[in-house]
């Protein structure tokens, strides 16, 4: 049936990007996510646009069963994935360590961590199977260095950043590619969910910046899908011209 995409948290942001790339380019596309009615409004958008078939699943990746359930038992005609993207991810809170919210922790903890390990587990022995594959983790300029009140968060996203290491030499055998890609300040949700909803703290977060947009992120993941099979592209870092570092920064008129 093609080549096929599997992107996790397709419901927004750069997962819902990544599936429009992939589907202009003739991918079939596995979406998933937490928000059915938005998985269902993008499959729509992704057939009717591209003319691609699309597979919709409505579970969270923080929990193990419906991980099992959900991309364990795969219609046979699915289960020859090219792509894997673990998008699915986010912050909660920006905390210092001794006034955090456990809440906040446990769910970046459980998403970042645990739920990109859950998908892995479960994909990769099919692309093993298959003897082809390419897994994309989405990470941050967040697991390359930590700044204040980011502890928990950062620490998730050093985690995914040694897990793309580790993953990559595990499935060195089998040809199977491994690229990390960690965006610095990107306009999408993120904000609003680490500020717990509250839009105007949001806004002030790439006040004066031209931010990194969704449709970046989702040329990069294509540009390096798309090199050769013997040209695998490890680790990039991608941030908007005006920022060097998590916490350096230029903003117009500020």
């Amino acid at each position: 049936m093609g080549k096929i995409l599997l992107v996790t948290g397709a419901t927004a942001g750069f997962g819902e990007a990544i599936a429009h790339e992939f589907a202009a380019n003739h991918y079939n596309i596995i979406i998933t996510g937490r928000r059915k009615d938005r998985l269902d409004k993008l499959k729509s958008e992704l057939e009717k646009k591209y003319g691609v078939e699309v597979l919709t699943l409505n579970f969270d990746v923080r929990k193990l069963d419906k991980v099992k359930k959900n991309l364990g038992s795969l219609p046979d005609k699915w289960q020859s994935i090219d792509v894997l993207v673990n998008n699915a991810g986010l912050a909660s809170g920006l905390s210092s360590i001794q006034e955090g919210d456990t809440e906040d922790w446990e769910k970046m903890i459980d998403t970042n961590i645990k739920g990109l390990l859950y998908v892995t587990r479960t994909i990769a022995p099919l692309m093993i199977k298959n003897k082809k594959g390419h897994i994309f983790n989405i990470g941050s300029v967040a697991g390359k260095e930590v700044y204040a009140n980011g502890n928990v968060y950062c620490a998730t996203k050093h985690a995914v950043d040694a897990l793309t290491k580790a993953t990559r030499i595990d499935l060195l055998p089998y040809g199977i590619r491994v690229t990390g890609i960690c965006p610095g300040m990107a306009e999408t949700e993120f904000s609003i969910v680490r500020y717990h909803g509250d839009e105007n703290k949001a806004k002030n977060v790439y006040k004066g910046i031209d931010a990194l947009t969704a449709k970046d992120i989702a040329e990069l993941v294509w540009f390096a899908a798309s090199r050769p099979a013997h040209v695998n592209i490890s680790d990039v870092v991608i941030t908007p011209t005006q920022q060097a570092t998590a916490t350096n920064v230029v903003r117009r008129n500020a």
